[in-house]
């Protein structure tokens, strides 16, 4: 069952009790104030409206309940696209994991562990340009018992030169056309071409333009 407009969960309360699978979308705050502590109390057993006497509820099953991130892409008001300030560094390295495949499990010691998708195989996310010297580094760092997917603006250097990294761009889709919190573009219009006169106009000299 799918109600995209969840309202107070009525829906979902009764697909539930009666035993289907359901998905419930709301944008409204009531989701957290209302539709969450209802379908608790339908899993606890504690709600006793609707078909509870009919069907014979008495609680039990589970659902999940995901909160959805705020858009990547802004317009500023300039009307370009920039990148949210809300999506910041950690929320772009989760998304990353997911998109390639990793869990996102940060670690507390290395920065370059942000996901794994085994025990010896992680990913690394940056919005930086990595030189040579700190793919190097970072494949040092490593050591060839474990791997380590790169993700990066851009990279100086070979991909094929560390064996135990695979460095990727991060799509250019998002990174050509935005600016990360860039709200100021400073454009210079001191050369701009000048417009042509119309006829009858006077110019700059006061001669008027009959052509």
């Amino acid at each position: 069952m799918l109600d995209s407009f969840l309202g107070s969960g009525t829906t979902a309360a009764v697909a539930h009790k009666m035993g289907r699978q359901w998905i419930g979308i709301e944008l409204g705050g009531h989701c957290h104030t209302h539709c969450l502590p209802r379908l608790k109390k339908v899993v606890d057993g504690t709600d006793p409206g609707g078909i509870t006497e009919a069907v014979g509820w008495k609680g039990g099953g589970g659902f999940r309940y995901y909160k959805l991130a705020p858009s990547l892409l802004l317009r500023d008001k300039w009307d370009q696209l920039v990148i949210n300030p809300e999506f910041n560094a950690p929320m772009l390295a989760e998304a990353v994991c997911k998109l390639e495949g990793f869990t996102y499990a940060p670690s507390d010691t290395l920065y370059w562990q942000q996901g794994h998708s085994t025990e010896q195989d992680f990913i690394y996310t940056t919005t930086a340009n990595l030189s040579h010297d700190q793919l190097q580094q970072l494949s040092d760092e490593v050591g060839l018992d474990r791997s380590l997917l790169v993700v990066c603006s851009a990279f100086r250097g070979r991909k094929e030169g560390y064996s135990n990294l695979t460095v990727k761009k991060i799509p250019k889709a998002v990174l050509t056309r935005c600016e990360w919190g860039k709200d100021d573009y400073s454009l210079k219009v001191e050369n701009l071409p000048k417009a042509p006169a119309k006829p009858g106009q006077l110019d700059l000299f006061g001669d008027r333009n009959e052509s």
